[in-house]
């Protein structure tokens, strides 16, 4: 098996050279000597005369075949451009040894921006060991797990070198008004690029999303991003309002219109009146309601329960809901003409199982929250272990966001310790236990039980799964189910209500 090493030349090599390993070899130089590999192949940004130079200097030293490799960065810290030259060269020499070699990448020489990158690759693309060297410890593997990889690549990667992406792209920046929703995920890049151009437009927006997603606080940045941020933002939970208060609590009353109603109130429409009105948990709402708030929305008019006068509104509806819309509207749970009045910009906000590499960032984020409280009401900070961490980063989160917070909470409150470590976590994870959810098979065969709906519920929750597995391509998710082509399984996606 071809044993190859990749390696940037460094400082440290060029003066190795220059003063013949008067003052040492160089940490490149001391890994070709060290260990035996069959290629070598050498990235340098330096001129071309300084890098012939070296390894013409490097030949003299070692049997193993070397490969310069002379690149253009726009700077040695430059993430983009260095990771571009390396998964670039690394592809050009795979196809040229043309079988499966192992791999070493040398973190030593270089900048660190070059050492961070290698290790995103090592970690994410090609399998490879990480070896480093000194002159006190010689040549040793730098053992780096997977859960730190992320936490070692400096901020920049995320930061200017994004911004710089977006701005080549032609693309705007993403508004100040996000910059609370703790990311560093593509899904969660992507969604928030698609709010920030649905917050241009005065068009209502629906967001999906299981509960403890963020639905709430992106709603929020929507109306800060908005024309409307200078006007009132008014949160309506539909769920906690009783049937018979519905009319009321949205359009108001007049004074004795009903008992109990002892003085003039205006509704959430009026209250919102020329801002956003955030409708919570839309899928709460009962039927009779539905009918009149689609009419609000047709008209923009309201009129206040005991009287019959209309009043003109000028709102901008936000409405979230953790359950399916389109597959309540099929069940007749929802008005259709109402789904679509609510749906003209739709937004999804993923599962925290679904955001790649956010775990330890919204952990990091939760748990500074919680020290700057504590240190306001006098208690200590607390810190976490990597272990901790670890434990919080694999664990499902099937309450998602909502679940992490109180997860850590609980860790902060009970440990009277200030380093919060395994045990301590997985106390907090425990406490936080929700029973498993009944199969479908544990359903009860009572009056009001409906076969059909309960197999349909079924069949959207597998075809979810698999369109999960196989990153939303129908293709391999109809395999995955059986079906003979992505066509059938498109009709029953259709059919169900199911949503790419």
């Amino acid at each position: 098996m071809t044993r190859l090493l990749f390696s940037w030349i460094g400082q440290q090599d060029l003066l190795a050279a220059e003063k013949d390993a008067s003052d040492g070899l160089g940490p490149l130089a001391q890994a070709v000597q060290d260990r035996s590999f069959d290629r070598a192949v050498l990235l340098t940004n330096y001129p071309e005369e300084k890098g012939k130079a070296y390894v013409a200097w490097l030949a003299k030293r070692t049997s193993t075949k070397l490969v310069p490799r002379q690149v253009t960065l726009r700077s040695p810290t430059h993430y983009e451009d260095i990771y571009r030259t390396v998964t670039t060269e690394i592809a050009r020499e795979l196809e040229t040894v043309g079988r499966a070699p192992t791999l070493t990448f040398h973190l030593s020489p270089g900048t660190p921006a070059m050492a961070s990158i290698w290790i995103l690759v090592a970690k994410t693309r090609h399998a490879a060991e990480l070896i480093e060297s000194s002159k006190l410890h010689g040549v040793q593997t730098a053992h780096v797990p997977f859960e730190m990889s992320a936490e070692f690549i400096p901020q920049l990667v995320r930061g200017a070198d994004a911004s710089l992406s977006r701005l080549e792209e032609g693309l705007r920046p993403i508004a100040p008004e996000f910059g609370d929703i703790v990311h560093r995920s593509a899904v969660m890049k992507r969604l928030l690029e698609r709010a920030q151009q649905c917050a241009a437009y005065s068009a209502p927006i629906l967001i999906e999303g299981e509960s403890g997603t963020g639905k709430e606080m992106l709603a929020s940045a929507l109306h800060r991003a908005s024309p409307r941020s200078g006007k009132p933002y008014v949160v309506v939970n539909c769920g906690a309002i009783p049937p018979e208060l519905v009319e009321s609590e949205f359009f108001g009353h007049e004074k004795g219109s009903f008992t109990g109603a002892i003085k003039e109130r205006r509704g959430h429409f009026e209250n919102a009146h020329g801002g956003t009105l955030f409708l919570d948990e839309i899928g709460e709402l009962p039927l009779s309601a539905q009918v009149k708030l689609l009419r609000v929305l047709q008209e923009k008019k309201v009129v206040r329960v005991g009287t019959s006068a209309e009043i003109g509104v000028d709102v901008r509806v936000i409405a979230a809901t953790n359950r399916d819309l389109a597959a309540e509207v099929g069940a007749g749970r929802f008005r259709e003409d109402l789904f679509y009045r609510l749906a003209v910009l739709v937004l999804r906000t993923p599962p925290l199982r679904e955001r790649e590499g956010d775990v330890g960032l919204l952990v990091d984020a939760a748990l500074q929250r919680l020290n700057e409280e504590g240190s306001r009401e006098g208690r200590a900070a607390k810190k976490l272990s990597p272990k901790g961490k670890t434990l919080l980063q694999h664990h499902p989160w099937s309450g998602n966001v909502r679940e992490l917070h109180a997860a850590l909470m609980r860790a902060v409150v009970f440990s009277r310790r200030g380093m919060l470590d395994e045990e301590d976590v997985k106390e907090a994870l425990a406490a936080g236990r929700v029973a498993a959810r009944p199969s479908a098979s544990d359903a009860p065969v009572e009056p009001g039980f409906n076969l059909q709906e309960l197999l349909d519920d079924l069949s959207r929750q597998y075809i979810r799964k698999a369109l999960d597995q196989s990153e939303g391509k129908k293709t391999p998710a109809a395999k995955l189910l059986g079906f003979a082509n992505y066509q059938t399984l498109s009709n029953w996606m259709e059919k169900l209500g199911v949503e790419p």
